[in-house]
């Protein structure tokens, strides 16, 4: 049965940006001042300034909207790219395959690619303990792929995160995940698009996240999607994908949405692309790699930090982008 939406005055609008306006200049004056260490006093800040409006919307229900059938987001619904990169001439590319554990010879054809390669482990495979031990010692950074809830129902996630589940339940479920993937550095979530939007049950996730030191790449399966807001509010480093790789995953959409990539990365100065351990994929990937020109290929956690960075209007990554590599 849908959540009943409780009654409430929304928040005007010019109230709420300014809000958010408040919080992210204090976060990049507090980066700017205090680096990394910053990040400590951020769920404090995210106590005082964010979670009244998060729980001001808690109620909507997410399951009523439309969301798309594949669990992706069309990139007709994207949002425009963000205006030209300030003055980089080298636009940064993070590729992140998922979906990894599930074929030994697909995953260590992954494993072969260049180490700035990302690549994220579905904690279900009985091979995916060793396959992402050997990501990690090849130089890889490696994420877990945790299974979030989705209109799918699909029977074989049985632990997927859910907003049924009780807080408790859904980090449970989020710790045998991470037990399941060692090396990791983040998460990035395996569909999810029902989960997702609901900010009142990623708030535990968030916060499980930050007491871990992890980030949180939202794979941006809904344009409904809270993860970035919420995961950020909390501290956690997230930002979002910029591309699908292989949605369609013949060779010459592959090589399509590769160009598309570069294309974003032009206009952001950073973009993140997704794709999934395919022949085809890995194929394009070796020869892509192979050929890159003009373009700086970085893991996951680096392109998280720039494009957050960026958005903020904070420019401290190409002060910085030389020395946390």
């Amino acid at each position: 049965m849908p959540r009943q939406q409780p009654n409430r005055s929304p928040l005007n609008r010019h109230a709420r940006r300014g809000l958010e306006a408040a919080f992210w200049i204090i976060f990049g004056l507090a980066i700017a001042v205090g680096g990394p260490g910053a990040m400590t006093g951020l769920p404090r800040l995210a106590e005082v300034m964010t979670p009244s409006d998060l729980q001001a919307e808690a109620g909507t229900d997410w399951q009523t909207m439309i969301v798309h059938p594949l669990d992706r987001t069309p990139d007709a619904i994207r949002p425009d790219p963000a205006p030209p990169a300030k003055s980089r001439a080298e636009p940064y590319i993070a590729i992140v395959i998922d979906d990894m554990g599930g074929d030994i010879y697909l995953g260590r054809r992954a494993i072969a690619l260049p180490k700035d390669v990302s690549l994220s482990f579905l904690p279900y495979p009985p091979d995916t303990p060793h396959l992402a031990e050997e990501a990690h010692r090849a130089g890889h950074e490696v994420l877990v792929h945790v299974p979030m809830e989705s209109p799918k129902n699909d029977p074989s996630m049985k632990l997927a995160l859910s907003r049924e589940l009780t807080a408790e339940e859904n980090v449970r479920r989020l710790d045998w995940a991470l037990s399941r993937v060692p090396g990791h550095a983040g998460i990035n979530n395996h569909e999810g698009s029902l989960f997702t939007a609901d900010r009142m049950a990623l708030i535990p996730v968030a916060e499980a996240l930050y007491g871990r030191t992890l980030y949180f790449l939202d794979s941006r399966t809904t344009p409904l999607t809270q993860v970035v807001t919420v995961a950020r509010a909390f501290g956690v480093p997230s930002s979002d994908r910029d591309v699908f790789l292989d949605d369609d995953p013949s060779p010459q959409a592959v090589q399509a949405q590769l160009r598309e990539l570069e294309k974003t990365a032009r206009a952001q100065g950073v973009a993140i692309a997704i794709g999934h351990p395919h022949l085809a994929t890995l194929d394009a990937l070796d020869r892509w790699i192979t050929g890159l020109s003009g373009y700086r290929l970085v893991p996951a956690a680096t392109a998280i930090r720039l494009k957050t960075e960026w958005e903020m209007g904070v420019e401290l990554a190409e002060q910085k982008a030389g020395t946390r590599q």
